[in-house]
């Protein structure tokens, strides 16, 4: 839950039209969790990628009035919101048109209203795109035999002594490496989940 405290958050920067950088960050963590969702519902991929791009777009248009009770909800619970409410008016729209719209921002069900709870998917979706983005973060922080003991044990699911005998390194090594990028890996997360403005 986000906290009360003013602090500069993504979503905070992106209602401000002149940074970017912002956009940027925004669309490259929140877009593939709102795609992946809308293709799990049985959306088609030109389908997700369009209501992805409307969803994006209606944030955009949007981002100085959005409004939500930090006590109550976060900027996820929202999002999903959004998401759902969008996603419940492209299937509507589908069997009755070709062309479809999400509508104006307003018209958003806050995140507390009905059908409006978070599902596994959706967190899922969001973590592995939070994960993929630190771990892009901070490989470039560790040797590559560093790295490649945690890939090899923590993402792999090999043994430790295996991939210390492939990586000339004894077994305690591969711990140590592999705890050292797990540790950093964490803080890492815990700074992006902060900065996207807690979900």
């Amino acid at each position: 839950m986000e906290t009360p405290l003013i602090r500069v958050t993504l979503l905070n920067r992106i209602k401000d039209e002149t940074d970017t950088a912002a956009w940027r960050e925004f669309v490259r963590l929140y877009g593939p969790v709102v795609y992946r969702f809308a293709r799990k519902r049985g959306l088609s991929d030109a389908d997700a990628a369009d209501l992805m791009q409307v969803i994006l777009r209606d944030v955009a248009h949007n981002a100085g009035k959005i409004q939500y009770d930090p006590h109550h909800e976060t900027f996820c619970d929202w999002l999903f919101a959004a998401t759902c409410h969008t996603l419940t008016t492209f299937l509507s729209a589908q069997k009755e048109r070709p062309y479809w719209s999400a509508g104006s921002g307003s018209q958003v069900p806050s995140a507390s209203g009905p059908g409006a709870e978070r599902d596994s998917d959706w967190d899922t979706e969001y973590r592995r795109q939070l994960a993929t983005k630190a771990m892009g973060l901070v490989k470039p922080e560790f040797p590559l035999s560093t790295w490649q003991a945690f890939w090899k044990t923590e993402v792999d699911g090999r043994p430790a002594q295996d991939v210390g005998l492939e990586l000339k390194m004894t077994a305690g090594a591969v711990y140590v490496a592999k705890s050292r990028v797990l540790a950093r890996l964490h803080g890492e997360v815990q700074r992006l989940q902060t900065e996207a403005g807690a979900w």
